[in-house]
């Protein structure tokens, strides 16, 4: 029963990591347009799923071979000491309260948070 529990807890942390537990933990307060880009852009379940296997650090253009534009874009944070990272955010198209939000670094993906209760 134990060993079960440890591979549970393993599968459960392996997988890609949001950037929340860094620097940006408090997303919901700072989930906030600065611009809005298209603003009849939402996340479908399938664009979800591809952009979870898309790996941290691909380049940006791996990202938007899943997903156009996003609905708008937030204020820069800065996740690791004196890198300053973009943020776009997508509403989810099944649950338009919730934002998937997208962290580029450069040209580079980061990460991504997730903002409840808009």
């Amino acid at each position: 029963m134990a060993g079960g529990s440890v591979l549970a807890l393993t599968t459960l942390t392996a997988g890609p990591k949001p950037f929340a537990d860094q620097a940006a933990t408090s997303t919901s307060e700072k989930a906030v347009c600065q611009e809005v880009v298209q603003d009849k852009s939402v996340l479908s379940r399938s664009e979800l799923s591809e952009l979870l296997a898309v790996a941290e650090r691909a380049p940006k253009a791996d990202v938007r071979a899943v997903i156009a534009e996003p609905y708008c874009t937030l204020s820069n944070v800065e996740v690791r000491e004196g890198v300053t990272a973009r943020r776009e955010a997508y509403p989810l198209e099944f649950n338009p309260e919730t934002w998937f939000i997208v962290l580029y670094e450069g040209e580079e993906y980061a990460g991504f948070d997730f903002s409840f209760s808009r």
